[in-house]
């Protein structure tokens, strides 16, 4: 029997001239086209995103990894917005370019493009939303901070399967590799065959060739981020964060020692942030005096 071959993922950004309507334009189109058979409204629909931004490498092999699965629908920043965890712009409008069919970008964060993508974009739920490919790590800590694991988060927020990818390998087959996972698990939960409630997955890529997959616990990874002043033309005092070095530990069984031992880690994140363990133990806060 001859193999079926992959439906074909055209994705290209074209430049164009910088338009003056308005000094956020994009100076870029992006071009998409998707097998004509996912015009069947039964077909599933996946959102992907990231917080690289549109013009990131990762999310064009992941768009194109998932194609073959249902409609791709992407939506994603207009530019990087790394770091800024779960944050919602709600104090600016958001805007949406449509940079072809599926393909839009959004001048707000990888949050808000879940939220605009599933409830305004897509009119109905997607089934599945996936984020990333993130350049560099989510690791520990690295998680609350996260553009890419955060819109993976806002997507269980609304009671859609999701998971996110990282990796800190940025060559061509390292992306791909991250993708054709991507493809096998989104293939599981589209199937019933993984189920994803009420739990976000954050997976992460070793440098190179992976030795294999590991079910990890978050690890440590502290920052210690370096804060720089400045002083700008007018003689104001401004400062910049730097990023800092991550100070790890790499115990046995979290996902800081998986990619530091040439590992796959997948580490599922809950939505419940509570203490128990402090709980049982916490005394008693009363009124009294106040």
């Amino acid at each position: 029997m001859a193999r079926r071959r992959h439906p074909t993922f055209q994705y290209s950004i074209i430049p164009l001239a910088p338009s003056t309507d308005s000094p956020r334009a994009i100076d870029f189109q992006l071009v998409v086209e998707f097998p004509r058979r996912f015009n069947n409204r039964l077909m599933p629909r996946i959102l992907v995103t990231n917080d690289d931004g549109i013009h990131s490498d990762g999310i064009k092999f992941l768009a194109e990894a998932l194609s073959d699965l249902g409609q791709v629908v992407v939506v994603a920043p207009d530019r990087e917005r790394s770091a800024i965890s779960r944050a919602l712009t709600l104090h600016l409008p958001l805007r949406i370019t449509r940079l072809g069919k599926d393909v839009h970008i959004l001048d707000g964060t990888p949050t808000d493009c879940v939220l605009v993508g599933a409830q305004f974009i897509m009119k109905r739920p997607p089934a599945l939303v996936v984020s990333g490919i993130n350049r560099g790590w989510n690791l520990g800590e690295d998680n609350a901070y996260s553009g890419t694991v955060s819109a993976a988060i806002q997507g269980t927020l609304l009671n859609i399967p999701s998971f996110a990818l990282s990796t800190i390998d940025m060559s061509e087959e390292a992306f791909r590799r991250a993708a054709r996972l991507a493809r096998k698990i989104a293939a599981e939960v589209l199937a019933g065959k993984r189920r994803l409630t009420e739990t976000t997955l954050s997976i992460n890529f070793p440098l190179g060739e992976p030795r294999g997959v590991l079910a990890t616990r978050l690890g440590v990874r502290r920052y210690q981020p370096e804060i720089l002043e400045k002083t700008d033309p007018r003689g104001r005092k401004y400062y910049w964060i730097g990023d800092g070095k991550p100070a790890d530990r790499p115990e046995r069984g979290t996902d800081v020692w998986a990619v530091k031992n040439g590992y796959v880690s997948v580490t599922p994140l809950m939505l419940d942030w509570t203490d128990r363990t402090f709980l049982k133990r916490m005394k008693p806060i009363t009124l009294d005096g106040v």
